[in-house]
């Protein structure tokens, strides 16, 4: 897997410059972005780590997520998201986090869709929570990836508009 290096580095470069860290937790992503935070240059000085938590009783027990309602969306909303940036970032002790969460198969529970929800926090709020729907017909692997790469090329976007505001 390859990811845009020129995002990568300046990704790195931004956290690096204002000295702040970056935690993740993802489902439908299962590790996609870790891979990507651990290939930039000197991620041990910003990337705390990450988790991947693919079963509801994991996001239950992990992450504190409400067990009635993780069931009746099957751990895949909006709202799921976002109480999972939260929470890794209380677990990693992060000023960043990202999360995901979703499909990159279509099953009966996506309708037969696939999508994913992502959330960003920062300083323990959220700032960014988006869907992003891919073809019902797009390969497994194929959806991991670009969910992974849209996700931190919005990541690069939020950074900038939360530091231009610094």
């Amino acid at each position: 897997m390859k990811f845009q290096q020129n995002l990568l580095e300046y990704i790195s470069r931004s956290l690096l410059s204002v000295n702040e860290s970056i935690s993740v937790v993802e489902s439908v992503t299962s590790g996609c972005l870790q891979l990507a935070f651990s290939q930039m240059p000197n991620a041990s000085l910003f990337y705390k780590g990450g988790m991947t938590a693919y079963t509801l009783p994991e996001k239950v027990r992990l992450l504190s997520i409400d067990s009635d309602e993780a069931e009746e969306c099957d751990c895949v909303s909006e709202n799921i998201a976002e109480t999972m940036a939260l929470n890794v970032a209380k677990l990693f002790e992060s000023d960043w986090s990202i999360a995901t969460t979703g499909y990159c198969t279509p099953i009966r529970n996506s309708l037969y869709k696939i999508f994913a929800y992502f959330s960003f926090s920062y300083k323990g709020e959220i700032i960014l929570t988006k869907k992003l729907e891919l073809h019902p017909k797009t390969q497994a692997l194929n959806a991991q990836l670009y969910y992974t790469e849209f996700i931190l090329g919005c990541f690069k976007s939020e950074m900038n508009q939360l530091l231009i505001l610094k």
